[in-house]
């Protein structure tokens, strides 16, 4: 397995002793003084190179001469000293002492997602030499992991990590956050987000539920699930006891689909006990975790309800406003890393991840065009019904969509052209 870690802080040493007893007036030595000097001392970096430059200017070094290495380093240390006072980051001298908590909708098995917490805390903490602290928790042990939202809005905790499609009961503008069938892919999702006054539009919504939300991670298009017996024509969905999150539950609700929305950690036993016919969770690294190829060996894909599934950090309003803005600076900036760590680690492990299913008995199986069409159909069915009802799903719904007919045709000239014959053209096995 491997650990959800952050980057390591890098040290860099002083220069090694001469061995003469002497610093010889070279070029290449004060250079590298003042090298190591502005590598190696955090947060006072550009007070070390005045200092240093200072004892230079002050031993007046010309030519061949020489001077004693102690009264270089006296005078340096001196230097050094005075600038080590105020090495802490800036912002961490004036801003106020935080404690946030993070509560997740994740088990901590789930390394991937649950890492966008940890990213977070690393970061914002390293940033305010400790002053802002966010502490991550898994779901279940402050709130229930679907009880996320809930736990912020009533300001139980200051923040959670969540996919914001579990709260489509309170409004289902909520799937907007997250994902809807036959949506917007991953890059669509950010540059929407990000460029098209995305996220703008939805914390507006929010402000309803006392919400401010970050994008906080996105899992690329997902798999289509795990099913018990193979799904050949639409009537098979027909009576499906199925675990499926969010909005994707509705649309096959049309087609005869039992929706079940069950947490992460509690879908496995459902499966093996037969409380359900079927279960979609993510893609291969995430469900090879939870081992769902065990009790249910065909695994379908696309999944067409999570063409790019966004995950996203809530922020209690009312904690949001009251931040300094350098806190909220970081936070963003975090937050920001953390949505492109989330991808980057799905895309790098799951290939191999999909291999190891295969090679323990997962049969792939794609749905059928007939399939994917009835579904298409359901789905426009039911956005047009809650649009119908819903002005705020409405206006934010129709702002995707007009976003994504124009992002397919583009990727439609490039993206697509391209890797379709990168496909086609890739080594077998």
């Amino acid at each position: 397995m491997v650990a959800a870690t952050g980057i390591e802080r890098c040290e860099t040493g002083y220069p090694g002793a001469a061995t003469s007893g002497i610093v010889k007036d070279s070029p290449g030595f004060i250079q590298a003084m003042l090298t190591k000097m502005k590598t190696g001392i955090a947060g006072g970096r550009r007070r070390a190179d005045i200092a240093v430059a200072l004892v230079i200017s002050k031993q007046k070094l010309k030519g061949g001469s020489i001077m004693k290495r102690r009264e270089f380093l006296k005078t340096a240390g001196a230097g050094l000293a005075a600038s080590t006072a105020v090495a802490a980051p800036a912002i961490a001298q004036s801003m106020p002492e935080l404690k946030w908590r993070c509560t997740t909708s994740w088990p901590k098995s789930l390394d991937v997602p649950f890492s966008a917490s940890e990213t977070i805390s690393k970061y914002v903490a390293e940033a305010t030499d400790n002053k802002f602290q966010i502490q991550a928790f898994a779901g279940g042990e402050i709130v229930p992991a679907l009880q996320a939202v809930d736990a912020v809005s009533n300001a139980t905790v200051e923040m959670c990590h969540t996919a914001a499609y579990y709260f489509i009961g309170k409004d289902p503008t909520f799937a907007l956050y997250c994902s809807v069938p036959f949506g917007l892919n991953s890059r669509q999702q950010n540059a929407w987000f990000q460029d098209h006054g995305g996220q703008d539009m939805l914390n507006e919504f929010g402000k309803k539920y006392k919400l401010y939300g970050i994008s906080g991670g996105n899992t690329g298009t997902q798999m289509g699930g795990w099913f018990r017996k193979e799904i050949n024509t639409v009537n098979d969905l027909n009576g499906l006891k199925m675990r499926i999150g969010g909005w994707a539950g509705k649309t096959l609700s049309k087609l005869g689909t039992i929706p079940q929305q069950i947490a992460g950690g509690d879908i496995y036993p459902a499966l093996e006990k037969g409380t359900i016919d079927a279960t979609e969770w993510v893609g291969p690294y995430d469900d090879e975790k939870l081992g769902f190829y065990k009790v249910a060996k065909y695994y379908y894909y696309p999944g067409w309800w999570e063409g790019g599934t966004a995950l996203h950090f809530f922020i209690n309003s009312e904690k949001w406003d009251a931040l300094p803005k350098a806190y909220k600076s970081l936070l963003t900036v975090a937050c920001g890393y953390a949505n492109l760590d989330v991808q980057a680690r799905y895309d790098a492990r799951n290939p191999q991840a999909l291999k190891r299913l295969v090679a323990n008995g997962a049969l792939l199986r794609p749905f059928s065009q007939a399939v994917m069409e009835a579904c298409l159909k359901a789905s426009n069915e039911v956005n047009v019904e809650t649009s119908a009802s819903n002005a705020d799903f409405k206006k934010i719904y129709d702002s995707q969509m007009a976003f994504r007919d124009d992002g397919n045709l583009w990727w439609q000239v490039a993206e697509y052209s391209y890797e379709t014959f990168m496909i086609r053209t890739r080594p077998k096995g």
